[in-house]
């Protein structure tokens, strides 16, 4: 089967629109020292734009106010917005908000539960509340999952929940959080585990820090990108909070995550441009040694491997992208386990590359780069680690080989098997001679 990674003009229309957007509307406000929620207040006007030419919350089906646009043109879409980190934000498709968005639309199809959707999903894409996923722990490994300790434990009407957990991007400023726990521990992990919505105002929720990063050193508690710390004591909330059925947290994990990674990799590689164009701009700017850095041997060299790895990354992911489009996320397990390791490195190399090129200027923070190579370190570790994606990539394709006691490209014993078969075609060439 072809692949196809072509729109339609229509939408080529809004791609091109959205380059203009991002670019002369978006990008200014990151120079801006601004509160979470004075910076809401100063995006308004520009969602309500975005809304105009419908293209918010693009990530969900018409009928929970999205396009239904399916993983290539939402990757492309990514591809524009990743430049920014207020990007998404604009488009009402930021993680973790999207994510948890459309793992509300599932559990709510699932189910059948429309409270959910009037009390938590409507308001979320309206983008009147936060959310937050509330997944990894500190004493646990978070490439591990079937090692969680939180429990929620059934009692009547309710779940009392009992935990602790960091990473929890947004939990701070979040109305909600959405708590992967232990429902059932006599069970296989991937069996036991469910998701429940905890409103943040519950009593026993306690949000006791963000965590300082390398991407934000000196974080102030409360602003928004930021990842708490969450302690769950006794916290009681209804059953009716579940998400989809019980025992089924993997899955929704896997649902939610198998298209993020490709929204990732998407916006990764509009920040590798972003960082690429910095690079050739100075590349043909500055003059070092009697000549201009774009004449240098180096400097071509990292211009044409930075070209041909977001080249191949872009191929990847949107290939993933289709294949998820077309057979859904478990049939892109590979391709989706391949983009997010390979596209990570990809986003690193370029910045680094980028940074070198201006030199001081780079490492300074007179320019963005210095930030983009803090917030791509952490690439190569949330979502799951860059080894478990090698593993998970590694291990499914060396299913595909059998073993064999001697090399099925041993030359000898090919040749004893060519000569067997073909013993009457030998016998008269040489015949012959």
């Amino acid at each position: 089967m072809a692949w196809d990674f072509e729109t339609e003009p229509e939408f080529e229309e809004k791609l091109a629109w959205m380059r203009g957007f991002v670019r002369e509307e978006i990008f200014p406000l990151e120079t801006l020292d601004l509160e979470y929620d004075q910076m809401l207040r100063v995006i308004r006007p520009l969602q309500e734009q975005v809304k105009e030419k419908g293209l918010w919350a693009a990530h969900l089906p018409p009928e929970l106010g999205g396009m239904g646009f399916g993983q290539v043109r939402l990757g492309l879409m990514h591809e524009i917005l990743g430049q920014t980190a207020l990007g998404p934000v604009v488009f009402g498709n930021n993680a973790p908000d999207s994510g948890n968005a459309e793992l509300l639309a599932v559990g709510i199809e699932a189910t059948g539960r429309e409270d959910q959707r009037e009390q938590w999903l409507q308001p979320l894409l309206d983008g009147k509340v936060r959310s937050a996923y509330s997944m990894t722990e500190p004493e646990t490994a978070g490439s591990d999952p079937t090692l969680l300790r939180t429990r929620a434990e059934r009692d009547g009407d309710e779940y009392v929940i009992n935990g602790h957990k960091w990473f929890t991007s947004n939990g701070s400023v979040a109305d909600f959080l959405i708590v992967m726990a232990v429902t059932n521990p006599d069970v296989h992990p991937y069996q036991g585990s469910s998701m429940i919505l905890v409103p943040v105002d519950t009593p026993g929720v306690e949000i006791a820090r963000d965590v300082p990063t390398m991407a934000h050193p000196e974080t102030e508690y409360g602003r928004f990108g930021n990842h708490a710390e969450v302690y769950y004591r006794d916290v009681r909330v209804p059953a009716a909070n579940l998400i989809g059925r019980e025992g089924e947290g993997f899955t929704l994990a896997q649902m939610r995550l198998g298209p993020g990674r490709i929204h990732h990799c998407m916006r990764w590689l509009g920040q590798s441009k972003r960082a690429f164009d910095m690079m050739c701009e100075r590349a043909v700017s500055r003059t070092a040694h009697g000549g201009l850095l774009a004449e240098k041997q180096s400097v071509q060299n990292w211009v044409a491997d930075s070209m041909a790895e977001m080249h191949a990354a872009r191929l990847m992911t949107l290939h993933a992208a289709w294949k998820m489009d077309r057979e859904g996320a478990p049939a892109a397990r590979i391709e989706i386990a391949m983009i997010k390791f390979y596209g990570a490195n990809v986003l690193f190399n370029v910045i680094d590359r980028a940074i070198q090129v201006h030199g001081a200027l780079g490492f300074s923070c007179d320019l963005p780069l210095e930030q983009m190579y803090r917030q791509a370190r952490a690439a190569r570790i949330y979502d799951g680690p860059d080894e478990v994606h090698r593993q998970t990539v590694a291990r499914r394709t060396l299913k595909n080989y059998a073993p064999h006691e001697v090399p099925s490209e041993h030359i000898p014993t090919r040749r004893e098997e060519a000569r067997a078969r073909f013993t009457e075609m030998l016998e008269q060439v040489t015949a012959n001679l």
